[in-house]
């Protein structure tokens, strides 16, 4: 009897970087390995930061922004009061 559960191969996409400048080597270089990371591994890390797609560090950047706004202007209300627009809005 064959395992019901077939293990398929996942292909990552990778790239390759052709002539790449030896001082953003020895950086990127140094940085791994103060980490104890590969220079693959470091790479990833790197253009996550560097492209933003690490989407939780995005929002604790708007998060933040959203606190500190609230803590120098406080909470404003609309100049128009909410029943107001609504009632509008019914009326249309």
């Amino acid at each position: 009897m064959r395992n019901p559960i077939s293990f398929r191969r996942i292909i990552m996409p990778s790239l390759q970087i052709r002539n790449l400048p030896d001082d953003l080597y020895h950086a990127l270089s140094f940085r791994a390995e103060r980490a104890h990371r590969s220079l693959a591994q470091q790479a990833i890390i790197e253009l996550r930061e560097a492209i933003g797609t690490a989407a939780s560090g995005r929002r604790r950047q708007i998060l933040e922004r959203i606190k500190l706004n609230l803590e120098t202007q406080g909470v404003q209300t609309p100049f128009i009061p909410p029943e107001q627009l609504l009632r509008e809005d019914r009326e249309r």
